[in-house]
């Protein structure tokens, strides 16, 4: 019941976020319904590919002690660096061949990809592990092909976003991206839900049974992997039926859109000259500083707390960690749409301002989440108000991040890179993200196994970098953009 109605809540938040957003360009309703029609089937599948990559979480926690903490942070780095290293050739790539064909190649990519994780997972066998896995020569085989699997999958994931943010960017012009923000936030809060509050729903309804002492036994979760697999394909579908990369090609004029490619033609630029203008922005740059420290802050909480949860026996305490998925969406959802409401309402659709207050507001909650992880237990109401103020803090961390990153990743993209070079500037964006990411799982799948003091204080400086850059980038608006207001 709780999944329909966190269902409902990510349709209906985006249906009144787009109602209260206006129509700053004056589009015409056809436009605006075909816009809608355009975005939704994309915006399915990317929440989709992101069920397909934090599944990896729950599948984790399922298999208990077949996979440590620093198997799992090993694993999901040797993935995220994949991922962000596949910019290179991802990014100027959808720029060539369109958003459209990119999100075809992701999901298809992707859904093949948790198939064969799925299967390598069905093979483990009903009593948790086969005889061959149980030996130390095949577990580290086993978690070779993991690793090997999991990159493939975080391969073709890398077109996820870059194809998206490039499809858009012809859809949506620069005062309105921030409503673009805003769903983006949306739907990667929309698709952390699936991955693990729908994912742990999968685990308990269709691999946990009871043993006659009425203990529950968790048998490999292959579900987790292969039905966002299934659904990647069905997304796949309704995508090539459906989307199109320019207005045009549904029947609409095309609009200077007022970015970075303010005037110019729509024909691709070479690959060189997508380089130059992306790597040698300044503002773009920074905006990659910023999302390096987001990946780190992103992931150290999003991965670690059901852990540390789980580890600590949280059952029925402030957000238990089965409904973190649920939490996850209400904070990231709710971060997405403020946070692009401010931008284009309140500070004339400059993104700086926005990270800079997020990113504030997320330190303040890392160092509370550092006294809470170490104060001792000193009884049980203190032991409670450390689990409330401890699961406040994350679910804070969780509102700016989402929000910092829609502004970022899936906004700023479009404006300081172009139409034109879109899939080359988020591609270079969500790669630096990725970057951070690998580098917190390593770096917290070795600490926390050590003690889960360290875990906080880790966080902390990067939130105070992420928000020294974003106060750099406060006046930052496109020329294009200041021409026209």
């Amino acid at each position: 019941m709780n999944n329909l109605v966190t269902l409902f809540l990510i349709v209906v938040g985006v249906a009144i976020f787009t109602r209260l957003s206006g129509n700053p360009l004056n589009h015409d309703r056809a436009y605006l319904r075909r816009r809608i029609l355009n975005w939704v089937p994309l915006g399915i599948g990317y929440a989709f590919l992101y069920f397909g990559r934090y599944n990896l979480t729950v599948a984790k926690i399922a298999l208990g002690d077949l996979m440590t903490k620093h198997e799992f942070g090993t694993i999901f780095a040797v993935g995220t660096w994949t991922y962000a290293l596949a910019f290179l050739l991802n990014g100027p790539l959808t720029d060539k061949i369109g958003g459209r064909k990119a999100m075809l190649i992701s999901t298809i990519g992707a859904a093949a990809s948790n198939i064969l994780i799925g299967v390598l997972v069905f093979r483990l066998g009903p009593s948790g592990a086969s005889s061959f896995f149980r030996t130390p020569s095949g577990h580290t085989w086993l978690l070779g092909l993991f690793i090997l699997l999991y990159a493939l999958n975080m391969y073709f994931q890398s077109f996820g976003a870059v194809s998206i943010v490039k499809v858009n960017s012809s859809w949506f012009g620069v005062k309105e991206r921030g409503v673009f923000g805003g769903i983006f936030g949306i739907l990667i809060s929309a698709g952390v839900f699936f991955a693990y509050d729908f994912g742990q729903w999968i685990v308990d309804g269709i691999h946990t049974a009871r043993d006659f002492a009425g203990n529950a036994v968790v048998s490999p979760p292959f579900g987790v992997f292969w039905i966002p697999g299934g659904l990647l394909l069905a997304a796949a579908v309704w995508i090539y039926l459906v989307v199109r990369d320019r207005p045009a090609e549904a029947g609409f004029a095309n609009f200077d859109t007022g970015d970075a490619s303010s005037g110019e033609d729509d024909t691709p630029d070479p690959v060189r000259v997508i380089l130059k203008k992306v790597v040698t922005n300044p503002v773009v740059l920074t905006i990659g500083a910023i999302e390096f420290c987001t990946g780190i802050l992103r992931q150290g909480i999003m991965q670690w707390y059901p852990i540390y949860g789980h580890e600590m026996g949280y059952k029925a305490t402030f957000l238990v960690t089965r409904q973190w998925g649920t939490m996850l969406f209400l904070a990231g959802a709710t971060g997405g749409m403020t946070a692009g409401w401010i931008s284009d309402k309140v500070f004339g659709s400059r993104r700086g301002p926005v990270a800079a207050l997020l990113y504030s507001l997320m330190l303040v909650a890392a160092l509370v989440m550092t006294f809470t992880v170490q104060v001792p237990v000193a009884g049980v109401a203190v032991d409670a108000l450390r689990k409330v103020l401890l699961g406040a803090a994350v679910v804070l961390v969780s509102y700016c991040v989402i929000g910092t990153h829609g502004m970022l990743s899936g906004t700023a993209t479009m404006d300081f890179g172009g139409r034109k070079n879109a899939g080359t500037a988020v591609g270079l964006i969500d790669g630096l993200v990725y970057l951070g990411t690998g580098f917190q799982a390593i770096s917290l799948g070795y600490l926390t196994e050590k003690s889960w003091a360290f875990w906080p204080p880790f966080l902390i400086p990067f939130a105070v970098i992420g928000t020294i850059l974003a106060l750099r980038i406060w006046k930052a608006m496109p020329q294009a953009a200041h021409r026209k207001a």
